[in-house]
């Protein structure tokens, strides 16, 4: 079980929001959102409503000021938390949508997919197992995707466009 609370403004001030499950709009909550504190457990967050925008993923510790640590504009808009998982870790990625071009199956974090598969272009994904963050560069920087059992056919569609994901990682003892 995961628990965050979320704050008005820096440092912990102003209203607050306690949070135990997803909450795709914040808003009737919270007027804005700038600083939290994650409890227990692990959260993606996100810059727009209903699980859209720019995701960061929070674990365990004390945000007094994200917004000018994550480069975040707008402050948090929703969260999701992401459930533990003490299996097996699977997925497929594809090189091109609807899971065409070369595919690799990959059942640990992959730091770069170019060093390791010779595969330029990440634009598909069939998570079978575990949930996976996956990252714009090698060696898990820049932009970040939640990913969660199902299947991905197109990041295009999803909102993706001109994004490659390069590097992925499996979300276990991180929380």
């Amino acid at each position: 079980m995961g628990k965050i609370t979320f704050y008005e403004d820096r440092n912990f001030q102003g209203r607050s929001y306690e949070c135990m499950s997803d909450c795709g709009d914040m808003s009737s909550y919270l007027s804005r959102c700038h600083s939290c504190r994650v409890e227990s457990g692990c959260f993606m967050v996100y810059d727009r409503p209903n699980y859209m925008g720019n995701q960061y993923f929070m674990r365990r510790g004390e945000y007094s000021d994200y917004m000018n640590m994550m480069g975040m504009s707008g402050g948090i808009r929703s969260c999701r938390m992401i459930p533990m998982h003490r299996g097996q870790f699977r997925m497929r990625i594809y090189e091109r949508e609807n899971f065409g071009g070369q595919m690799h199956e990959m059942m640990d974090d992959c730091e770069n997919i170019m060093d390791r598969y010779r595969m330029s272009d990440c634009q598909s994904s069939n998570v079978m197992d575990g949930h996976w963050l996956m990252y714009e560069q090698p060696h898990y920087r820049g932009r970040m995707m939640y990913m969660r059992p199902g299947e991905y056919r197109s990041f295009r569609e999803m909102g993706w466009s001109g994004m490659r994901f390069m590097s992925m990682r499996r979300i276990t003892d991180m929380c």
